[in-house]
């Protein structure tokens, strides 16, 4: 079976190689890494910016349920499945 942020304990962290900014002329925060950019709406720019190395999982979502009446902690389960997967976030304990 997979590993997923569900399955970890360790708060997931951007990856050395990855910065979260604002982008002035999308008007938008986004992944800058390598030759790549990911551009965020507000909940995924929300959710990285929780992604600080000391909240888990289940902290960020909890955080992001005071800022949205809709937050579904599913939901920001998958979509940092996806980010690791990609490499842009890690979750690990180092």
């Amino acid at each position: 079976m997979r590993s997923t942020v569900r399955t970890r304990t360790e708060p997931p962290r951007l990856a050395p190689h990855v910065r979260l900014v604002f982008d002035r002329a999308r008007g938008r925060h986004v992944l800058l890494g390598p030759e790549s950019v990911v551009v965020l709406n507000r909940t995924g720019a929300d959710i990285v910016g929780l992604c600080d190395g000391r909240r888990t999982v289940a902290e960020i979502a909890a955080g992001l349920r005071g800022r949205y009446d809709d937050a579904v902690e599913d939901e920001v389960y998958e979509f940092l499945d996806r980010l690791v997967a990609r490499r842009w976030v890690v979750v690990d304990d180092g």
